[in-house]
């Protein structure tokens, strides 16, 4: 009988550890995995079609954005007034920091060469905004456009600007819903 007491014990502990380890996992995948590591977004307004659509939600990686690993026309999350403040845009990074940036004649030069891209919605842009004047990105700051530009609210605009790093919460990684167009986001 004292066996099959401590038995009992034993196999009531082991459960208690298991359902405390589960806890662990859950905690984590709720709190510390969207915190640090990963976040669904859900996108919202046509500033990046063709690329991303209204109620599309991709899943975004914030790994890089600490390693200060971004590269230009990776597609980034961030809060535009600062993360106290719960607007976020997704746009795709076109001037990388220290360079110097400039719309003229509805193409972009990056340090006075012609940029080739093919993201943009329109062959041309038609509002160069600040940057019909050539402009200078400082060491933590990144020039963003949304790929739809005549309807994009970006870094042309005074009231985005040139994006600080630690603005940007993340780079988009996948399109997650609608199954349909599952994958990869170029």
């Amino acid at each position: 009988m004292k066996d099959n007491k401590k038995d009992t014990v034993k196999r009531h502990n082991k459960l208690l550890m298991e359902l405390f380890l589960y806890l662990v996992i859950i905690i984590l995948g709720i709190v510390i995995v969207p915190k640090f590591l990963l976040q669904r977004i859900i996108v919202d307004g046509s500033s990046m079609e063709s690329t991303l659509h209204t109620d599309e939600s991709v899943l975004i990686e914030k790994v890089s954005v600490r390693m200060k690993a971004l590269k230009r026309f990776d597609i980034v999350v961030f809060y535009p007034y600062g993360p106290k403040v719960d607007k976020y845009y997704i746009k795709r990074i076109i001037g990388l920091p220290g360079e110097r940036v400039r719309i003229s004649d509805g193409r972009i030069y990056i340090n006075g060469a012609l940029l080739e891209e093919h993201y943009g919605k329109e062959e041309l842009i038609s509002y160069a905004g600040t940057a019909s004047e050539e402009i200078v990105l400082g060491e933590d700051e990144y020039f963003v456009l949304g790929d739809n530009r005549e309807v994009s609210q970006d870094s042309r605009y005074t009231s985005v600007g040139n994006v600080k790093r630690k603005n940007i919460t993340g780079r988009v990684l996948f399109r997650i819903w609608p199954l349909s167009v599952l994958g990869t986001v170029n």
